[in-house]
């Protein structure tokens, strides 16, 4: 019976091996992942239009179909634009040369930074915390010309960046774990944990402030996150070394696909010991969306928005995420081709 029993358990494995060499079940979780996820980054735009004021909320709930489902345009975008990769991290952890603070050796501002560091240097470790001001000063810009579809599309870009900006993983080198044996890391903090958890968050949170200084707003949340990463690599780390490796992973059908993924159990007690974390970062990155939407509209000197309503984004506009689309849909990535 035992030697049976071995006989079956080689059996199972060999015929699950046979299914993913044949592209039968895909194995999830080493796959390129999008931060948050695309359920996770919709729920963030969607969320934030809540913490607008009535001036702004009318014209933004109207529109809350479109800031939802293109709040994921940007990872899109990595598939049809070359360098739009590195505008959704930044490896900070690449200027601690001695062990120092990365974050007092890198100058918050953009120019002293390429001054220090050189242009292509920034390039390829991330700009995520200069990309947030670009993007906000593009929306203001379009909020000054009542320009609705560039108010639409730059709305829900912005609100990506500043979600990245909000994980711990977008701060690393080590973004999916290939440095420390824990590759699939990213996938299973940002996407599984949120997935299988959303349903349970509390998403209140309060309504959208002035931000006075958005460059230093941004850095330290990107700083928040990072220090966040000791926890979300260690705490993975020590689960794994003390879960039975039989049930770390389990499979899940996907559509027509089955695919490898950390197994519920072993995500869960992961989301327990880091204690509420992948909910607190995801509160701070929707009350930073609103807030930087906010800001925006009132640097360009509060645009009356109920002007603006009833315009539904042109055929242009459409045209163009058609094309995104189609890009996305070939899955030809340009660029660094990572979990970020």
């Amino acid at each position: 019976m035992e030697n049976w029993f071995k006989y079956k358990i080689k059996f199972i494995g060999l015929f699950l091996a046979i299914f993913v060499l044949f592209g039968m079940i895909k194995p999830e979780i080493n796959s390129n992942s999008t931060a948050w996820g695309f359920t996770g980054h919709k729920r963030i735009n969607r969320v934030a239009i809540f913490t607008l004021p009535p001036e702004m909320f009318a014209f933004y709930k109207e529109h809350i179909e479109y800031l939802t489902e293109h709040a994921v345009d940007p990872d899109k975008r990595r598939y049809a634009v070359k360098g739009e990769a590195e505008c959704h991290f930044i490896d900070i952890d690449h200027y601690a040369v001695g062990g120092a603070n990365p974050f007092e050796l890198v100058p918050r501002n953009w120019y002293k930074a390429v001054e220090k560091f050189s242009e292509d240097t920034l390039h390829a470790y991330g700009i995520v915390p200069w990309h947030i001001q670009i993007m906000k000063l593009r929306l203001q810009k379009a909020f000054e010309a009542k320009n609705v579809d560039l108010i639409l599309k730059y709305s829900a870009d912005l609100g990506h960046y500043i979600a990245d900006s909000h994980v711990p993983l977008h701060t690393t080198e080590n973004y999916n774990g290939q440095m420390t044996g824990q590759k699939g890391i990213h996938g299973l903090w940002e996407s599984r944990l949120f997935e299988i958890n959303m349903e349970d968050y509390d998403y209140f949170v309060g309504k959208g402030q002035y931000i006075t200084k958005p460059l230093d707003f941004t850095w330290d949340a990107v700083q928040m996150s990072n220090n966040a990463l000791d926890s979300v690599l260690r705490f993975e780390k020590e689960l794994t070394a003390s879960f039975p490796s039989d049930k770390k992973y389990s499979y899940e059908q996907r559509g027509n696909v089955t695919v490898q993924t950390y197994s519920y159990e072993f995500s869960q007690a992961y989301h327990k010991m880091l204690d509420g974390m992948v909910e607190r970062r995801m509160k701070k990155a929707i009350i930073a969306v609103g807030s930087f939407w906010y800001t925006a509209w009132v640097d360009a000197g509060q645009p009356d928005l109920s002007k603006l309503q009833n315009i539904p984004p042109s055929p242009e506009l459409l045209k163009e995420l058609a094309e995104l689309d189609d890009l996305f849909s070939k899955g030809i990535q340009q660029g660094r081709d990572c979990d970020h």
